[in-house]
């Protein structure tokens, strides 16, 4: 008896509906945002959960401790995990602030130590207008007119009078005026002048023994006149 054997279709594979690349492409976004919702509930937990509660500043004479809280970036509940020298930068440029230091203690107290410059001299600027100097020659203002007068004219040289009156302060300087030829140095002893800043502070105490003179130094030595 014959058997009828039908030739059997090969199956066909199974079609790719367009679900398949959607999900693919989904998973990465999806992972994305988990990661991110991830690391933003640890920042959240973090500035919320370690806020900065206790500020100690120091060091402060000039600026008040509220005024150095505030450009130190201190600001209420700030993240103290979050805080760094980086918020204090606008402290550090204050022209009272010579030096900052900041110290985080775990887990809530940041300390704020400030080293203030000190008024040295009062310069009388090109434009008429005096002010006080630190001796590094940065302007302070709202300070208290103190210390020698700094004049001149013609090419800027605070830098150099800055120099002499600190060099001579044990002879009481009262005021140092420069121009282009040298420097004038009046004093609680007598009066200085001398084109070479050098031989200025080499001979300079001579003035001790001409009391109310005035000595010009030069190079090869030095003249007294009444």
């Amino acid at each position: 008896m014959a058997v009828n054997k039908r030739a059997r279709r090969p199956k066909k594979a199974p079609e790719l509906t367009e679900a398949a690349p959607r999900a693919r492409r989904r998973w990465p976004v999806l992972r994305v945002m988990l990661v991110l919702a991830l690391f933003g509930g640890i920042f959240a937990g973090l500035w919320y959960g370690l806020p900065v509660r206790t500020v100690v500043v120091s060091g402060n004479q000039v600026l008040r401790e509220a005024r150095v809280r505030e450009l130190a970036g201190l600001t209420p509940q700030f993240g103290w995990v979050f805080y760094g020298g980086w918020r204090a930068q606008a402290l550090r440029r204050h022209p009272w602030v010579q030096g900052v230091k900041i110290t985080q203690v775990f887990p809530d107290r940041v300390e704020v130590h400030v080293q203030e410059r000190l008024p040295f001299a009062r310069w009388r600027r090109p434009d008429g207008r005096t002010v006080v100097v630190a001796a590094d020659r940065v302007v302070l203002p709202g300070a208290a007119p103190t210390g020698p007068l700094l004049t001149g004219w013609g090419p800027d040289r605070l830098g150099d009078a800055v120099r002499v009156a600190r060099t001579l302060t044990p002879l009481g300087v009262k005021s140092v005026a420069y121009t282009p030829s040298g420097v004038t140095v009046e004093t609680a002893r007598g009066t200085l002048w001398s084109g070479n800043l050098d031989s200025l502070r080499k001979y300079a105490m001579g003035v001790t023994m001409f009391p109310g003179k005035r000595i010009n130094i030069y190079p090869w030595g030095v003249s007294v006149q009444e």
